[in-house]
C-alpha cells in the first residue's frame, strides 16, 4: 500500500509523516500493495484535520477527523477507517449466505479487467410536486439519507439529504 500524505496551511513534519504512515500501514494486510492511501493534513484556526481516502475495488474508503492536536486526529482517522474496514466485512459476509467464506480468506487483491463502471439497476418513480419540507419528511419516513423530489415552489427537480452535523441540505440545479 503507497500512502501520500500532504498538508494544507501546515508543514507536514518528518514525525507527522512517520506517524501517519506508521498508522495507516496496519491496514497494508487488506489492500493490494498498489491500492494509495491519500492523507490530507489541514489547519483552520485551532482545528487540525486529517482527511484520509483509500479508493480500491470500488468502493472509497474516507475518514477525516478534528481535533485541536494533530496526532488525536490521526488517531482517531485510523479508529473510524478500521469500523469502515469491519462494516465492509460484515457486508460481504452477509452476501455470502452459505459462510463457507470467511474475510480471513478475501483477498481485496484483484484484476481489473479495466472494465468501466456500468449502471446496473434503473429505478423509475412518480415524482408529485412537494416543498422542501415535506420532502425532509417523507426522506425521513423512507429511512434514506437522499431524496429526489419536484419543488413545488421552484419547479425543478431538487435533492435532500442528511449531512453529517444532523442538518439536511438541498441540491438545486443550475442552467
Amino acid at each position: 500500500m503507497r500512502i501520500k500524505v500532504s498538508g494544507k496551511n501546515i508543514e507536514v513534519t518528518n514525525a507527522l509523516r512517520e506517524r501517519v504512515e506508521k498508522k495507516l500501514s496496519k491496514f497494508e494486510k487488506y489492500f493490494n500493495p498498489d491500492t494509495e492511501a491519500n492523507a490530507t493534513l489541514t489547519v483552520e484556526r485551532n482545528r487540525h484535520i486529517i482527511e484520509v481516502t483509500i479508493p480500491f475495488n470500488g468502493v472509497i474508503l474516507r475518514g477525516e477527523e478534528a481535533t485541536e492536536d494533530m496526532y488525536s486526529s490521526i488517531d482517531n482517522v485510523v479508529e473510524k477507517l478500521e469500523r469502515q474496514i469491519a462494516k465492509y466485512r460484515t457486508k460481504l459476509e452477509r452476501r455470502i449466505k452459505d459462510g463457507s467464506v470467511r474475510f480471513e480468506n478475501f483477498s481485496f487483491n484483484h484484476e481489473e479487467d479495466d472494465e468501466e463502471p456500468r449502471i446496473v439497476k434503473t429505478k423509475r418513480f412518480a415524482m408529485k410536486p412537494m416543498p422542501v419540507e415535506e420532502a425532509v419528511l417523507q426522506m425521513e419516513l423512507l429511512g434514506h439519507n437522499f431524496f429526489m423530489f419536484y419543488n413545488a415552489d421552484s419547479d425543478e427537480v431538487n435533492v435532500v439529504y442528511k449531512r453529517k452535523d444532523g442538518d439536511y441540505g438541498l441540491i438545486e440545479p443550475e442552467f
